[in-house]
């Protein structure tokens, strides 16, 4: 199987809806991936994340199954902690200057999958987080035919296939979403990997001696912007143009 995790394309947020370059982006995603076809889409119920999956939903005549616990809503409530330097107001707890250096520090990455036991944090729900994410995104992944093994760090494969599976989301979630599913402790993903918008990440489920150990063979890919001579500067930011 090759799972792709595509990020949803510019947004406006508030209303939850893509800019006229998010939908150009959005197209230009989905013909990418409809050059070789999908099995599966899926998508958060994000309607920015539903609006991306639409046209590769209507290029390859599949159907999108919605998934609520995809949705960054959540995440947002259980990730976002008061911001130190605007006191009041919240923002992800990995964007805040003071909390990244702590999700860094030895005493936090010391501590493993449990690194939310560390004091010191401001008030939050990240054990919340992580315990929802392995739950919904284990019982997801094994419906698509592999099992998670979390004590030995891989998948056995229950029903072994072929498919390409793609998922429509989020960055927020998606740091969630790569660390429960590649068995990396929160900290370390979430403070040194970041996703573009419509960036496309393919994950390899290679079965090798009886067990599955993904990997990520592309990480938020934008090849689909420069094809559509879209701008593939990083999240709206000129000066990170490549």
């Amino acid at each position: 199987m090759i799972l792709f995790y595509v990020r949803h394309g510019e947004p406006t947020y508030h209303p939850d809806e893509l800019t006229p370059v998010g939908l150009r982006q959005a197209e230009a995603v989905g013909r990418r991936l409809a050059r070789y076809g999908l099995n599966k889409i899926f998508s958060s119920t994000a309607n920015r994340a539903l609006q991306t999956a639409q046209p590769a939903a209507e290029l390859t005549h599949r159907e999108i199954v919605k998934l609520d616990w995809a949705n960054e809503g959540h995440a947002w409530t259980e990730m976002a902690v008061e911001d130190d330097r605007n006191p009041g107001h919240k923002h992800w707890c990995f964007s805040i200057p003071s909390i990244r250096r702590k999700l860094s520090s030895p005493e936090v990455l010391s501590l493993g999958d449990r690194w939310y036991e560390a004091p010191g944090f401001p008030p939050n729900r990240f054990k919340d987080a992580v315990e929802r994410v392995n739950r919904e995104l284990d019982a997801w992944i094994e419906s698509l035919g592999y099992k998670h093994d979390r004590e030995n760090k891989y998948y056995v494969p229950v029903s072994p296939n072929d498919d390409r599976v793609a998922i429509f989301a989020h960055q927020g979630f998606g740091n969630l979403f790569f660390s429960s599913l590649f068995d990396i402790p929160y900290p370390l993903w979430a403070t040194r990997f970041d996703q573009n918008y419509t960036g496309l990440s393919a994950i390899w489920f290679e079965e090798s001696a009886g067990v599955v150990i993904p990997k990520m063979i592309q990480f938020s890919g934008d090849g689909h912007l420069y094809a559509s001579d879209l701008p593939t500067e990083f999240n709206k930011k000129r000066d990170l143009c490549f």
